[in-house]
């Protein structure tokens, strides 16, 4: 597992004492927030490049459920920040998501299976008594059937949930990040068809964000 850099969205190169004390306070924490993250085991986690117009800064994770080799589910988590606000948000923050996986074929057919995956963040947000506000997304289910040469290959289903919603701000106009990550990876360990995570914190079995000093410019 790679340690978590972060990126902002400005395209600066490098980091230094005047570019770091540019970014704003609450969006530091807020990183710093995800870097302490207490994760389960089997989830690899790294920081990715961020979109780079989404909002003035932006913080990117892309993570994968693993089993051995196999890559059981795998996704991609932004954190975005306007210190000016934004309307469609209702706030400062802004978390987005992009989460898929192969299903297998009982899970595949079952009717409910969109609403049963939208539950699965709601749920995963609430069971941590998260404040978040103006959620929106979509669940996605595809079907692949092959011919010809890959013929003898069964036919595969994908589900992908993309979402976003705004985490309230807590403190020092800071939401809780580090909450919101572990909740954001009991999803993806959900659609991975893997159990929910026990209640203890720190038991073993459970796995820290690596730490830096403080947030990388890409």
């Amino acid at each position: 597992m790679a340690a978590a850099q972060g990126r902002f969205s400005d395209g600066a190169d490098g980091v230094d004492g005047a570019k770091e004390s540019s970014v704003p306070l609450p969006f530091r924490r807020a990183v710093d927030g995800l870097r302490k993250a207490r994760l389960r085991s089997g989830i690899e986690i790294d920081p990715t490049k961020p979109p780079q117009r989404l909002a003035p800064y932006a913080y990117a994770l892309e993570a994968a459920v693993v089993d051995g080799e196999d890559d059981l589910a795998d996704g991609r988590l932004i954190l975005l920040h306007d210190p000016a606000g934004h309307d469609a948000w209702q706030g400062t923050f802004r978390l987005v998501t992009l989460v898929r996986a192969e299903l297998e074929p009982e899970m595949a057919a079952d009717p409910l299976l969109p609403e049963v995956c939208w539950s699965w963040l709601t749920g995963a947000l609430e069971a941590r008594g998260l404040a978040y506000g103006e959620p929106g997304g979509t669940v996605t289910r595809a079907g692949s059937y092959y011919f010809g040469g890959l013929g003898d290959r069964p036919p595969a289903t994908q589900i992908e949930i993309r979402a976003s919603w705004t985490p309230r701000e807590g403190v020092g106009g800071v939401p809780d990040t580090s909450a919101h990550l572990a909740a954001w990876c009991e999803l993806l360990c959900q659609i991975a068809g893997l159990p929910p995570a026990g209640p203890a914190e720190g038991a073993p079995g459970v796995v820290s964000l690596p730490q830096r000093r403080g947030p990388h410019h890409p």
